[in-house]
């Protein structure tokens, strides 16, 4: 996780993240509003016994998203890294060595490195876990198409990685016209046993049963949520291991969003733990799932 030193909203993805307001406030306000639920966002991770790796984010580099490390890398068992291309310029100062040095600090070992930044240069854009949803047990890769998620990168990156491409569009309504969603991850997230997912904002009915064909072959209970339930980030969580049992992490808007039986229906497979992102959320249009990105690289030794 990154700690921000200049969060604010960033002009250059409010272009296509619909999920992004504008907070009348100074930045600086709202740097310390977002360091606030930062801090206490992982003071609640770490007190379940969550691993969680702290790197500061550099002031020189003025990166306003670095509080969602999660669009420009993934790590993986073999110890491969992969880097991503990122759609707004300012974005791509983020992807940092130093990140890559705390790894190595911290134990793990880096075997190979997989850079796809090269595609920027044409236009060509697949955000990380943003747009991708990893399967790693099945191989499978879902992702919604969208300017940031290009179809032949997702591809390039499928056959790289040896993941099953699951791929479909998803829209939201924008001024009463449907566009497409930024992220896979704000109305999808893939957990061990289930899958939180906005169906009805996939609106070809094949892409959707193939959506759903996938999950159930793969077992995963299906726990319906509605496009209102996505805009309070209801999408947008993540599984993580604690110490004792397993979590799925949201944001206090997402838990607030759900109905009983949705919690219910979670909780038959872990726990629940949230915590206030009201900030990070406004001005960033990302939220818990965005803030994590998980490390599967070996250990050294």
């Amino acid at each position: 996780m990154i700690r921000p030193v200049a969060f604010r909203m960033n002009e250059e993805t409010a272009v296509n993240n619909y999920f992004q307001e504008d907070l009348n406030l100074k930045n600086a306000e709202i740097n310390a509003k977002a360091q606030e639920e930062f801090d206490r966002f992982v003071e609640k991770l770490r007190g379940v016994g969550v691993n969680v790796i702290v790197e500061n984010d550099d002031k020189k580099m003025d990166t306003p998203d670095s509080i969602f490390p999660n669009n420009w890398i993934t790590t993986h068992e073999n110890g491969d890294i992969a880097i991503y291309p990122l759609f707004a310029e300012n974005r791509r100062k983020e992807r940092r060595e130093e990140v890559l040095d705390r790894f190595e600090k911290e134990g793990f070992k880096i075997a190979n490195i997989v850079d796809y930044t090269a595609a920027e240069e044409e236009g060509l854009f697949l955000e990380s876990t943003g747009s991708l949803l990893l399967d790693r047990v099945n191989q499978k890769a879902y992702c919604a198409l969208s300017p940031r998620a290009d179809e032949e990168l997702l591809i390039e990156f499928c056959e790289d990685f040896e993941f099953t491409p699951v791929i479909f569009t998803a829209n939201q309504t924008v001024n009463g016209k449907r566009m497409p969603i930024y992220h896979t991850n704000v109305m999808m997230c893939l957990a061990e046993d289930f899958c939180v997912i906005c169906l009805d904002s996939i609106d070809d009915k094949k892409e959707k049963q193939n959506v759903v064909q996938h999950l159930k072959a793969d077992g995963k209970e299906i726990i319906k949520i509605t496009e209102g339930q996505m805009h309070h980030f209801a999408g947008n969580m993540l599984q993580v291991q604690g110490k004792d049992a397993k979590y799925l992490v949201m944001s206090a808007a997402a838990h607030a969003s759900l109905t009983n039986d949705q919690s219910k229906a979670i909780e038959k497979h872990c726990k629940i733990l949230s915590s206030d992102l009201e900030t990070i959320e406004t001005c960033g249009g990302g939220s818990a799932r965005c803030m994590m990105a998980e490390v599967f690289l070996p250990r050294i030794n």
